[in-house]
């Protein structure tokens, strides 16, 4: 008899194989207990290496022993005649087939892990009535079904508690997800709003809807020491269907590998064919950094927070140094000098309207506008594709004053179908008649990026300013129950001033607005939109004599003085911010806060008026709200043949 025959009437084979089939079952319900308890990695892979280890053993016994009546005896002391060899063998197929059916139950277990929802993912939907600046459409409400190829990547889960894994664990999700975005095939959904789930035990079908898309990536990452597990799933969310999962198991020097190689089988599993050019877009959109990306998160954490503070300035200074380190580290990044940037813009709009700088020094004040052009420049040149340079060309236009062709500019930016938004440059354009167009650019934003509150703040604003205040109002309510924010509170306010329900009014003040200061507005402005001159007079000289709140000097003075009709009081608040290098920008930024009109005479800001000529822009801007006291100091002054 040959050697391999011999082998197979002592059941060799099929104890490898028997073996090979319970040791992979085996595993897979160790791999999923270590998941529940959140073990350390490290563990998993002692199994597999003691299973590894296993084999040759079994095959070494399976050749030396055979099992008889008797028990388990040596082969070279059982007659041949008497070998029960060939029942055995039919034991262990019964073990294989058994092992195998196991298997299979893990495999589709893995699969349809979710339930299946009996309604498909529904897209964002943004009633808004049409806009005197655009054709008459109906209201924006489709009933299709998301695109085919729609995709939101979720935060993925930590599954260890290293000082910074959950920084790693979103900056990884971040670096796949800016990948993705890369490709035109796909409609991937914006940082902010995939963000906005994390934490939350939510079904995929309900995310999938609240996002708008068919699709949606989720996964854990776990950190212990040098090593790294990162399991990744791309899921349809109409039936939970597994479209592709994979697990790496690795070492934290291949952490880029692995966020690529997710980033491209995600690709590939949605029908996207990759040539070398798309992958060079996808490595590009990138940090391929683990440092710089943990660095970004955290700066981007600070960077949120510090929006809507009290100490907005001292939060994006901090916020500032970890976008240092992602500079320093990932120097052509272009993101990192925009947000960067923020500080410096914050600092000038605060020195040039005559707000507190809090603890920045004079020679740090000085500086900000060097370092604001500085940064924005070099997110100009750093930019990853033609539709961001172009965007932060034009904010980089608009912070420096250089305003001029601006209305061929602004065209040429409505005229983009991309996600690529812009920072600055609509604190003008909304002013001089492009609302209406940037609502539309506004609904597309939501599209990418449905739970950011700016993404709904900015469309109640340019719905507003373009003259339709009833679907400002319906767009605000529905931004309050999908992504509920207190700058997104003051548009509704104004929608609801501008439509004289001012009733109305002042219950969604008492009930929406929490701080001193917005209260302090709310009564202002409605009692000047009411047109009672004593009460909203009254209200202004309080506010002027209590010049400690946050909403202190000449930005709040100009608009509030604005309502009022106290124009003595706005054109020296506006001469004042008119005579700052920013003072053009924070000019069109306080008439942008104020939703009446021209607050101040052009004669006394002849930096600002200059620039308004140079730029072929259209001025004054209409009023989205009446202010009678406003209106009536016009109509005297153009009586008595003043300006």
């Amino acid at each position: 008899m040959s050697f391999f025959q011999e082998l197979k009437r002592r059941n060799v084979f099929r104890m490898g194989i028997a073996y090979a089939v319970v040791a992979w079952v085996a595993l897979q319900a160790i791999d999923f207990a270590l998941e529940v308890i959140g073990s350390p990695g490290w563990i998993l892979q002692v199994f597999v290496l003691a299973a590894a280890v296993g084999l040759p053993v079994v095959l070494i016994f399976a050749w030396i022993f055979e099992i008889t009546p008797e028990g388990i005896k040596r082969e070279t002391d059982i007659d041949r005649s008497q070998s029960i060899t060939p029942q055995t063998g039919r034991k262990i197929d019964r073990v294989i087939i058994g092992a195998l059916v196991l298997a299979v139950v893990f495999l589709l277990a893995e699969r349809f892990v979710s339930i299946p929802s009996e309604n498909p993912a529904e897209p964002v939907k943004v009633t808004s009535m049409p806009v005197d600046e655009v054709e008459p459409e109906p209201a924006v409400e489709s009933a299709t079904l998301p695109d085919e190829r729609s995709i939101a990547v979720l935060p993925f889960a930590v599954m260890s508690s290293g000082a910074d894994d959950e920084y790693f664990a979103d900056g990884l999700t971040e670096e796949i997800l800016n990948s993705l975005a890369q490709l035109p095939e796909l409609l991937v959904t914006a940082r902010t709003s995939a963000f906005a789930f994390k934490g939350q035990d939510l079904p995929i079908q309900e995310i999938a809807s609240q996002l708008g898309v068919r699709n949606v990536v989720e996964g854990s990452v776990r950190r212990s020491g040098d090593r790294l597990r990162v399991t990744a799933q791309l899921i349809r969310a109409s039936d939970g269907f597994h479209l592709w999962s994979e697990n790496y198991d690795s070492t934290a020097e291949d952490t880029i590998a692995v966020q690529e190689d997710i980033a491209e089988k995600i690709a590939q599993a949605m029908d996207v064919v990759l040539d070398d050019e798309k992958r060079e877009a996808m490595r590009r959109a990138g940090l391929r950094n683990v440092e710089a990306f943990i660095a970004l998160q955290k700066g981007i954490e600070l960077y949120e927070s510090a929006h809507g503070s009290n100490y907005q300035l001292e939060g994006l200074r901090q916020a500032n140094r970890y976008f240092e380190v992602v500079q320093e580290r990932v120097p052509d990044y272009s993101a990192a000098y925009l947000l960067h940037s923020d500080l410096y813009i914050h600092i000038l709009m605060n020195e040039a309207s005559g707000q507190r700088i809090e603890s920045f020094s004079d020679e740090e004040a000085a500086e900000a506008m060097m370092h604001a052009e500085g940064d924005t420049a070099a997110a100009v040149a750093k930019a990853e594709n033609e539709d961001a340079r172009y965007n932060a060309e034009l904010d980089l236009a608009y912070i420096t004053s250089n305003w001029q062709g601006m209305p061929s500019r602004i065209e040429r930016f409505l005229s983009q179908d991309s996600c690529e938004q812009v920072t600055w440059v609509t604190n003008i354009a909304t002013l001089t008649g492009y609302a209406g167009r940037l609502a539309k650019r506004d609904e597309d934003y939501l599209a990418c990026d449905p739970l950011s509150t700016s993404n709904w703040r900015n469309l109640v604003r340019n719905l507003l300013w373009s003259g339709n205040p009833e679907g400002a109002l319906e767009v605000a309510r529905q931004g309050q129950k999908r992504a509920p924010g207190s700058w997104l509170n003051l548009q509704m306010l104004w929608a609801i001033t501008a439509l004289g329900d001012f009733k109305e009014a002042e219950a969604f003040a008492a009930e929406q607005l929490h701080s001193e200061f917005e209260q302090q507005l709310s009564r202002i402005l409605i009692a000047a939109a009411r047109g009672d001159r004593e009460e909203s007079q009254r209200l202004f000289a309080d506010y002027i004599e209590n010049d400690e709140e946050p909403g202190e000097g000449h930005y709040w003075n100009i608009i509030f003085g604005a309502w009022v009709g106290d124009m003595e009081t706005v054109n020296a608040s506006a001469a004042a911010v008119d005579g700052h290098e920013f003072g053009s920008p924070a000019l069109s930024t306080i008439a942008l806060w104020c939703n009446c009109g021209a607050p101040w005479d052009m004669a006394v800001t002849p930096r600002f008026a200059a620039d308004i000529a140079e730029s072929g822009l259209n001025w004054p801007p209409p009023s989205p709200v009446r202010f009678p006291l406003k209106d009536a100091v016009a109509e005297l002054r153009v009586s008595s043949g003043g300006d």
